[in-house]
């Protein structure tokens, strides 16, 4: 079972043991897990004595982000990039979160990349009690998700303006792409900005002023990056129409060019084919002229029936 603790007293920041971590006294101590075996559930309801509830908010195999008071503290469950592999369906990696007076445990299954980033910011002091680290938390998942979904509406701009200007049909896989990531993201950032908004408004003593600024400013990021991928995947089905209307339009174009050469040259394999024929009694038969004929007759006819389209306007797209 891998994991890390760290204790902060007096505005100082320690790294310790797990089992250490839990008998001092301090600001804060985070004890953090990093695994998805059985080990977890012993750990934490036999050494952190955590009660059954949170116990299996903290390890449930499947989460989405949520907020709920649990006696004297909060459980919270928030998703955010990681750096291992992803399935499409499921893009985010999710960390769960239970925290109260002085202490905050967690629990990921996959590498969370705003981890290190929070590390990094207890080494340097400034983060102080549960509250600034929950902030933290929320502020590091929102902060490095942001550019990428402004990346996949850039893409997707990239993608409309080929459309225009050139017409690739290749740009389907693309679209299809960006549409199954924005569907990803959003399936999480809509309830995360919900979970966040709750617990910023949750009465705990261990929440600040500051803190509650912070947390609705995350929760504000993760509205509008919800809102920005709604309208990726709008977008994405609308560009996904015009490929498919552009498609069957070059097909349409491509199916009349066909039909008007097979209508050129059906009567000329007509005459062909009657003249053709191994039968007596073909008339000038034994006329020296009478290949000649026969040709300018097929190329008049020919000239004539594609005039007739060029008339009627079925060349023109």
């Amino acid at each position: 079972m891998s994991g890390f603790a760290y204790v902060v007293r007096g505005g100082k920041a320690e790294e310790t043991s797990l089992k250490q971590a839990l008998g001092l006294k301090a600001d804060l101590c985070w004890v953090h897990l990093n695994t998805n075996d059985e080990r977890a559930k012993a750990w934490l309801e036999g050494a952190a004595g955590l009660s059954p509830y949170v116990i299996e908010a903290l390890t449930a195999a499947e989460t989405r982000p949520r907020c709920d008071a649990a006696a004297a503290g909060a459980v919270i469950n928030l998703r955010g990039l990681s750096s291992e592999q992803m399935a499409a369906s499921d893009p985010l990696a999710s960390i769960r979160i239970y925290a109260l007076e002085g202490r905050v445990f967690s629990v990921t299954r996959k590498r969370l990349n705003a981890i290190p980033v929070v590390q990094d910011q207890i080494k340097a002091s400034a983060i102080l009690d549960p509250g600034d680290l929950i902030a933290a938390l929320a502020l590091a998942i929102t902060e490095e998700l942001d550019p990428v979904v402004a990346d996949l509406g850039d893409s997707l701009d990239d993608c409309e303006e080929q459309i225009v200007t050139s017409r690739a049909f290749a740009l389907r896989r693309l679209v299809n792409q960006a549409r199954v990531q924005a569907i990803g993201f959003r399936r999480f950032l809509a309830p995360q900005r919900a979970a966040l908004e709750k617990l910023a408004n949750l009465g705990v003593p261990w929440l600040g002023g500051d803190d509650r600024l912070h947390l609705n400013a995350a929760a504000d990021r993760a509205a509008r990056m919800a809102e920005e991928l709604e309208s990726i995947r709008e977008r994405a089905a609308l560009v996904h129409e015009t490929l498919t209307d552009l498609r069957a339009e070059q097909i349409d174009q491509r199916s009349l060019m066909i039909a008007v050469v097979a209508m050129v040259f059906l009567p000329l394999t007509f005459i062909t084919g009657l003249l053709g024929m191994n039968v007596a009694g073909i008339p000038f038969a034994h006329e020296p002229w009478a290949f000649w004929g026969v040709f300018w007759l097929c190329a008049g006819i020919g000239v004539g029936v594609t005039g007739y389209f060029v008339m009627r306007h079925w060349f023109e797209r």
